[in-house]
């Protein structure tokens, strides 16, 4: 039998954490490696791909193309290491509030998974949901958690655990969420370069 609960759903880059972790560890990379610099020139005719369309797949993994197994492997962890400074102040005690609330509290971002679960372990998170990527091919998408693919991802995650979710509140900073905020009952907009609340409905 389907349980029906409460679900408070938190986006991640520029909601609970300042900047980009996908931009912020390419940059990373630029500064430790040869390899990225080389790409440069794919990476300006992505950019262009990411103007005509946003929401491609198609851009997001040439802009990424320099990235390997090897790479991820050797400066992954320095990254999350420093990364989780960068997290807003307020994000671990509201995770906590809600939790003690009774509500299950889930992580839904664009981030991939080799940095995403380690940036946030510290916090009880009852899912930490992310895209999953091609481990021998890091700049490869199985599966872009972007857009309405978050919602489709939560239905999966409750599906799975036998959940009828209730979505009473969402945070995130970026319009691309509009999907997951819509079946909200309460939307959090928060400023990405503070962290503090823009507004609610």
């Amino acid at each position: 039998m389907l349980k029906k609960v409460d679900v408070v759903v938190f986006d991640f880059d520029g909601t609970l954490s300042c900047g980009d972790a996908n931009i912020e560890f390419a940059k990373y990379c630029f500064r430790r490696s040869i390899r990225p610099w080389l790409y440069l020139p794919l990476m300006a005719v992505a950019s262009v791909g990411k103007f005509l369309n946003p929401g491609g797949l198609w851009w997001r993994e040439n802009m990424r193309r320099f990235l390997t197994e090897s790479m991820v492997k050797k400066f992954a962890p320095g990254f999350i290491k420093q990364h989780r400074r960068e997290r807003f102040g307020w994000a671990k005690d509201q995770v906590i509030a809600e939790r003690n609330a009774g509500r299950r509290v889930v992580l839904i971002s664009a981030s991939p998974d080799y940095l995403l679960p380690a940036l946030v372990r510290d916090i009880k998170f009852d899912a930490v949901i992310c895209s999953q990527m091609d481990k021998r091919r890091p700049w490869k998408y199985k599966f872009l958690c972007w857009g309405a693919n978050k919602v489709y991802a939560m239905d999966e995650w409750a599906a799975n655990n036998k959940y009828i979710p209730r979505v009473i509140r969402s945070y995130s900073d970026s319009a691309s969420d509009m999907p997951l905020m819509e079946i909200a009952a309460e939307e959090v907009w928060v400023d990405r370069k503070t962290g503090l609340r823009k507004r609610s409905k």
